[in-house]
């Protein structure tokens, strides 16, 4: 109780404590965003090997491949990582961005654990030391890893987005940021938008404009945040990307003809209605129900 009392009266260590736990765990999501689409591919060539009945030619990966084995290594020399080298933002410093055989290290690993420590401050801030904080958290590192990795390799991991959909429906069956049937009509209504828009885009250009994979994100978000959030995260989300996708067009960094991941865009906007859209749309209709 008194180291309790004690942390109350220095509100800072929070933050100190946030920015911490938010290296440690983003330099985890890296493994994640690294690892997983790797592990997805290494399946698909087995599962395709197996049907078709020929002798198996695996990606050159270790006989175990998962999120814990083989140790953290370098892509080029295969040197194993040293425990000093695997301390978040500080190794990546003390390094420069390069391995000891002169490859350099993913400007990403850097960026994906900063970002992590922000957001973990940012939740921090927004919702103090309560119950809310921890689903905020698992929301806003969700949001990251499958930010990250569709923005790379343009794919949305099954076992990510529909893990993400059924914890906001249990987080919300006890009504951390709606009710249970909000959420449940969110995943309902959130899927099939989007799948609606594709196939009307479909008919129209004879061309995919959207994978599943979105789909069952925004299906996911509509778990969390509820139906009524949807509109505003996939107008949001579109504007951005518009945006974004116009100015690097201009720069001369991205070609329109190429496919242009939804993913990241449906991320960000998802984490501005959670802390900060929610929290203003419900002080206006209430005021409007006053008035």
């Amino acid at each position: 109780m008194t180291a309790l009392i004690q942390l109350h009266d220095l509100p800072w260590l929070w933050y100190v404590i946030a920015i911490i736990f938010g290296l440690i765990v983003g330099s985890f999501f890296n493994v994640v965003i690294h690892r997983m689409p790797l592990m997805l591919h290494r399946l698909w060539h087995q599962e395709a090997n197996h049907y078709l009945d020929e002798n198996p030619h695996p990606p050159k990966l270790s006989k175990v491949y998962n999120l814990l084995l083989p140790p953290s290594h370098c892509p080029a020399c295969q040197s194993n990582v040293k425990r000093w080298q695997n301390i978040p933002v500080i190794s990546y410093l003390l390094l420069r961005g390069r391995c000891a055989c002169g490859q350099s290290i993913a400007k990403r690993y850097f960026v994906v654990e900063m970002l992590t420590a922000l957001i973990a401050v940012i939740v921090t801030y927004h919702y103090g030391w309560t119950w809310k904080i921890w689903p905020a958290l698992i929301f806003s590192g969700y949001l990251i890893v499958l930010g990250v990795i569709d923005f790379e390799q343009q794919l949305l991991l099954d076992e990510l987005t529909i893990g993400l959909l059924w914890l906001g429906l249990i987080f919300n069956y006890f009504g951390f940021y709606t009710d249970l049937s909000t959420a449940m009509f969110g995943a309902i209504f959130g899927y099939l938008s989007l799948w609606v828009v594709a196939k009307l885009f479909y008919l129209l250009t004879k061309r995919d404009g959207m994978a599943y994979g979105d789909f069952k994100l925004f299906a996911a978000i509509g778990a969390w945040l509820g139906w009524q959030s949807l509109l505003w995260v996939l107008l949001s989300a579109s504007v951005l990307g518009i945006f974004v996708t116009a100015t690097l067009h201009c720069l001369k960094r991205a070609n329109l003809r190429h496919p242009i991941p939804f993913g990241p865009y449906l991320a960000i906007a998802a984490w501005l209605y959670l802390l900060f859209a929610q929290p203003w749309l419900t002080t206006v209709s209430m005021a409007e129900a006053w008035l």
